[in-house]
């Protein structure tokens, strides 16, 4: 265990947090797995809690494995990733799982451990690495045109986000719009942001048009997105039913809460240990354990703005900032559709929700930010090393 602690590099403080953030999740996930048990007849909470226990042990060896690595590695590899990033989509596209009966063209299955990969959480993060890239190189392009731009970086931001859309439309809004705050923290130009945005705009529009002109080219999609969206606007219209289990479940847990394992609405709210897995905390440990939960991932966002702040190279600012907001980002939309601020969007609550993917990617991304974090440590170790000429003349003087 020694020799484990002695090899970890980067902030101690960030990789505290991540592992108080996977500790806290135990209970919840072990609690909220009784509704995959009795009502969707799926193995045992003992196989759930340890499920959920190896993947997190996986997600913890893939942030060891990834802060080892020279950050800058991380820029050239963003290149030769987008090519497999593409082939990927494709082919969840064509050959996605079908989950309950539901389409879910998002995911594919790994092979000999049976757990569900959704490529649309790795493209996004390929793709955050591959923006700061481009946007560190062009940092001092001063007569950068959108002409210039269009082909190198906004091509391959379109294919990717296209090939996403069709079966995610979160992920892809989520990430669209952390391409262009890191774009703007970037010194792109404000014009040319604001055409990104216009012609994402009307690329949207273009595509639900088309969609609800053959909807069978995209079953149930489109219309679910607009149905979340009426129900969430629409005050008088009658609630989804995840939303109001939650409320509920948020509603009745108080300053303290129920109590470990004494959620109600566990039994009646679906994926209630993943997507709305935050309703079942205020639930069983109230505003108190909310505010737990809230705090930490404050933490994390407080340690990821320092770790941009001390970043020793414009790209390593950006990696932090690319990767390390989209975490913050989809715990605060977690949070916020679960106390129904925000329509229904599917996405998990980081290191803490049940699910592969989602705590794979977002080690991904936490060892990105702790291997650009130890680097800076090497190099001020390095500056702060006395000069063995010094040491010499100390010794004779």
């Amino acid at each position: 265990m020694k020799n484990i602690l002695k090899n970890i590099e980067g902030d101690r403080a960030i990789w505290a947090i991540v592992t108080i953030l996977a500790v806290l999740s135990f209970l919840p996930v072990y609690s909220a797995s009784t509704n995959l048990v009795y009502v969707v007849n799926n193995g045992t909470t003992t196989f759930h809690l340890f499920k959920h226990a190896f993947l997190l042990i996986c997600g913890f060896l893939i942030i060891y494995a990834v802060h080892k690595i020279p950050f800058r590695y991380f820029s050239g590899g963003s290149v030769l990733m987008i090519p497999l990033v593409i082939f990927l989509l494709i082919y969840t596209i064509t050959q996605g799982t079908t989950i309950g009966g539901a389409n879910a063209s998002r995911w594919i299955q790994i092979p000999f451990i049976g757990i569900g990969f959704q490529t649309s959480t790795l493209a996004g993060l390929v793709l955050m690495v591959y923006v700061a890239r481009y946007l560190a190189r062009n940092k001092d392009n001063e007569n950068i045109t959108f002409k210039e731009t269009a082909l190198q970086l906004w091509l391959p931001v379109a294919c990717i986000l296209a090939l996403i859309l069709p079966a995610n439309f979160s992920t892809t809004a989520i990430v669209f719009c952390m391409i262009l705050l890191l774009s703007f923290i970037g010194g792109y130009p404000l014009k040319y942001i604001a055409s990104v945005v216009g012609i994402g705009v009307l690329s949207l529009t273009l595509f639900v048009l088309v969609a609800k002109a053959f909807p069978d080219a995209m079953p149930n999609r489109v219309d679910t997105w607009m149905s979340r969206i009426e129900n969430f606007s629409n005050k008088n219209a009658e609630e989804g039913y995840q939303v109001e289990k939650a409320k509920i479940a948020i509603a009745s847990g108080g300053l303290q809460g129920r109590g470990p394992g004494k959620s109600i609405q566990k039994n009646f709210l679906p994926q209630s240990s993943s997507d709305f897995i935050f309703a079942i905390i205020v639930e069983e440990y109230g505003l108190l354990g909310a505010s737990v939960v809230i705090l930490m991932y404050f933490l994390l966002l407080f340690r990821i703005v320092m770790a941009a702040k001390k970043a020793t190279s414009i790209f390593a600012t950006l990696l932090i900032i690319g990767v390390g907001l989209p975490i913050i980002f989809q715990a605060i939309i977690n949070m916020a559709v679960a106390v129904n601020l925000f329509p229904v969007t599917g996405q998990t609550l980081p290191l803490i929700s049940s699910g592969g993917t989602s705590i794979w990617m977002t080690c991904f991304a936490l060892g990105i930010i702790l291997s650009v974090t130890a680097d800076k440590e090497k190099k001020e170790s390095i500056d702060n090393d006395e000069n063995p000429l010094d040491i010499l003349h100390e010794a004779i003087g």
